[in-house]
């Protein structure tokens, strides 16, 4: 498997199995042939994760029309993640990441700084994914303004 601080677009993407909303476990592999949009976040229910939870929402039935899946990701609890999907109607699974194994294979837990206290979080970024698994786009330090239009865009330009 590819470490995570070398990831880079061409590369596959990194394979993982993970609790998901629906029920049961998604695996990366199980979308090959699809456009796999990955967002990594860092809280349910907080403004910027619903925000950008909600614009990927909206745009939902225009990513499926391209082929395309969209997965959200952050370390809550399924539980949470209910809670967050039943409140915004989010049409999209999410995958409680509690063990942070997803997010250390595509290095989205960064150091942070809130309110003068140092810790490790979830640096909000997108992974774009093609239909043979390669990595065709990666988005770091994301900023939620627009960012769900943009990816639309890189999306509709893959094969």
């Amino acid at each position: 498997m590819t470490t995570a601080t070398s990831l880079s677009v061409g590369q596959p993407a990194p394979e993982f199995c993970a609790p998901v909303s629906s029920g049961g476990e998604l695996c990366l592999k199980s979308l090959l042939g699809r456009k796999v949009v990955l967002y990594f976040y860092p809280k349910d229910n907080t403004p910027g994760c619903s925000l950008e939870a909600q614009d990927f929402a909206t745009m939902y039935p225009e990513f499926q029309a391209m082929g395309a899946e969209v997965i959200g990701v952050s370390r809550d609890s399924l539980a949470s993640h209910q809670r967050f999907i039943d409140k915004f109607s989010l049409p999209f699974p999410l995958i409680s990441d509690a063990d942070e194994k997803v997010c250390r294979a595509y290095d989205v837990i960064q150091e942070k700084k809130n309110y003068g206290k140092t810790y490790l979080g979830i640096e909000r970024s997108t992974f774009v994914v093609d239909r043979a698994g390669q990595l065709a786009h990666i988005e770091r330090k994301v900023k939620v303004a627009g960012h769900a239009a943009h990816i639309l865009d890189i999306v509709k330009t893959l094969p």
